[in-house]
């Protein structure tokens, strides 16, 4: 079946890489433009389809046997190196796509064998078709869902999910390995179909599997906005009744204060009086509400924070030097600060409730460099508080989004790092801050 001149087996060969590189390339990015894809695929093609049909000539029966792994084998390596994704999920794409290329090689060799007497172009054309119709599939219904959950594997991909691929792998390999059965008989069309129920299934799950993990870190995170945006506004509720509060106070002692003027005034009492405003001017001073910086969004977070961290007898510092206008949105600032200050603030009481003896400190620092936006936030934490690949765990945190921090910081560039130096807790962000608006440049810094 397999037989024949070296110019059909070349046809086959070009059919059957031309194939696989479409559906890997309707599956996977490249890292390289559109112009050097295809440069390289060609170049891969010319030189992988020499040395297979050389190798037809040289020994046909061995290459029947073992030429398309061959071929599958170095474009497996050529095609991790060209995507554009990591080693873990171009596995899964290439378990996919070789899922794929087993299907329309025994897709074809069966068709020809079953209804056409083991015709060679019924073998050839029907491969044609199955790709084609595989192409379109993938492009209409699949190819945004795959890339889309591409995300989810590449962060949390494990061992048992590349054993799953390598079982997929080596399914598919059981077909090609054995291609020169002449006879056709209904227990080895149910094996076939068996075999293929199977590889399809695994890759699936596999599928299924990651795709609802990823869609629950989604709900986590939002859980952990719905949950930071709750605090907040506990801070800012807190911070109202402390004004409504102190309007009352104020409107009480402006009376008491009006009438100790007026009676100094009937008594003639000047320099009394003067005396009196003096230190009534002290005092309003030390009652004035700290103004961190000029940035009313940033200010706002800070002054909360700090109210709640200082409420729970904890010493802060803060040393903050931003403009009154940063092209990062209200939204993303609020996240970073937000979550940042709140896991540092849980640290320092979580110290407390173990009946520690050290001093609570947090000390905040934010400042622009340019275009850059850097952020240092250190506290006092459990000196037994461990990471877990480079990022503090849910316990530590007490679930507030160390996650949401990530992505917002991604969104700009950023680079971030978490350690914990003998009990105190260190977060350290520098992240790019996007362009001025036109017109805005000069506003920047108020």
């Amino acid at each position: 079946m397999l037989g024949g001149s070296v110019y059909i087996a070349f046809i086959r060969f070009v059919i059957s890489l031309t194939g696989v590189i479409l559906l890997f390339s309707r599956i996977s990015e490249s890292r390289f433009g559109r112009k050097k894809t295809i440069i390289y695929y060609g170049c891969f093609s010319v030189v992988v389809l020499i040395l297979a049909s050389v190798w037809y000539v040289a020994d046909w029966k061995s290459c029947v046997r073992g030429v398309a792994f061959a071929m599958y084998a170095c474009f497996a390596v050529f095609a991790t190196i060209i995507s554009s994704d990591c080693v873990y999920l171009s596995i899964y794409k290439l378990a996919l796509t070789f899922y794929l290329l087993a299907v329309f090689l025994v897709g074809g060799l069966e068709v020809a064998m079953v209804f056409f007497d083991s015709n060679v172009w019924a073998d050839i054309i029907t491969r044609v078709i199955l790709i084609l119709l595989m192409a379109v599939v993938i492009e209409k219904k699949l190819r945004s869902t795959i890339r889309g959950f591409g995300d989810y594997v590449e962060k949390e991909v494990d061992k048992f999910s590349v054993a799953v691929m390598i079982i997929s792998i080596l399914l598919g390999i059981g077909f090609i390995l054995n291609p020169d059965i002449k006879v056709t008989t209904p227990h080895r069309i149910y094996q076939v179909a068996v075999n293929f129920i199977l590889t399809g299934t695994l890759q699936f799950l596999v599928f299924r599997l990651y795709f609802h993990i990823g869609i629950e870190r989604e709900y986590e995170r939002d859980n952990q906005l719905i949950q930071m945006n709750h605090r907040l506004l506990e801070r800012q509720m807190e911070i109202l009744e402390e004004s409504v509060e102190s309007g009352r106070r104020i409107r009480h002692d402006v009376r008491h204060h009006n009438a100790v003027i007026a009676e100094y005034v009937r008594n003639l009492q000047n320099e009394e009086l003067l005396q009196y405003l003096k230190e009534y001017d002290r005092e309003i001073d030390q009652s004035m509400v700290e103004m961190i910086c000029t940035n009313t969004a940033v200010n706002n977070i800070l002054s909360a924070y700090t109210r709640k961290a200082r409420s729970e007898q904890i010493k802060v510092t803060l040393d903050i030097e931003v403009g009154r206008k940063l092209t990062i949105p209200n939204i993303d600032l609020v996240v970073i600060l937000a979550n940042a200050y709140e896991n540092a603030i849980y640290a320092c009481m979580e110290v407390k409730r173990d009946s520690d003896e050290r001093e609570c400190l947090i000390h905040f620092v934010m400042k622009r460099k340019k275009n850059k936006l850097v952020i240092f936030c250190s506290n006092t934490c459990r000196r037994k508080a461990e990471l877990k690949d480079g990022q503090p765990k849910t316990e530590f945190t007490g679930g507030i989004g160390v996650s949401s921090i990530i992505k917002t910081a991604e969104k700009y560039g950023g680079d971030y790092d978490f350690k914990n130096e003998n009990g105190v807790f260190v977060f350290r962000l520098i992240m790019n801050i996007p362009p001025d608006l036109p017109g805005e440049r000069n506003r920047g810094e108020g």
